[in-house]
């Protein structure tokens, strides 16, 4: 199988977001430098998402069409590098989950201090006001996974500046 979407990292986020990539009938293919969490590798075996650890060997590259890369990797590792040499887009993963939103059901909170507080805040007041809110971002689980999972008409999410990267 031919993969098309590069996930770099597999954490929460990365995961996620190979998980809702697949439910939109994307090819994705997860690549992790380090060691993948028995559990997340569990979530993509379960998936039959191809995935690799401990380096990027980067298989499929070629057939690569977009990258969508954890906050946690830093624009100047060489995997991201490679990637912006071949042209490829590369988008975080509140960027691609938010392609299957409108943008009446996002609340990005961001800044140095007072995100948890203030998402979870008016996380509460929507939902007081019988509005279907989830808290998500920073804190809960990732956009990717709760768009994946549906029924909120509100995210609202905390972000953190590293989340940021690679939106548009």
């Amino acid at each position: 199988m031919k993969c098309n979407l590069l996930v770099l990292g597999a954490g929460e986020s990365g995961v996620s977001a190979a998980l809702l990539a697949q439910e939109k009938g994307y090819r994705p293919f997860v690549s992790d430098s380090g060691t993948i969490r028995p559990e997340m590798k569990a979530v993509l075996t379960k998936a039959a998402v191809p995935y690799e650890e401990g380096g990027h060997q980067l298989p499929y590259l070629q057939d690569t069409e977009e990258v969508i890369k954890s906050p946690g990797i830093p624009d100047s590792a060489e995997v991201v590098r490679r990637c912006e040499a071949l042209g490829l887009p590369i988008l975080s993963e509140i960027e691609f989950a938010a392609r299957y939103t409108t943008p009446k059901q996002l609340i990005s909170i961001t800044g140095s201090n007072g995100k948890t507080t203030t998402t979870t805040l008016i996380d509460l007041a929507l939902r007081a006001a019988g509005v279907q809110s989830v808290a998500c971002g920073n804190i809960g689980d990732s956009l990717a996974r709760e768009v994946m999972e549906g029924g909120a008409d509100v995210y609202t999410m905390e972000l953190s500046s590293f989340q940021l990267d690679h939106m548009y």
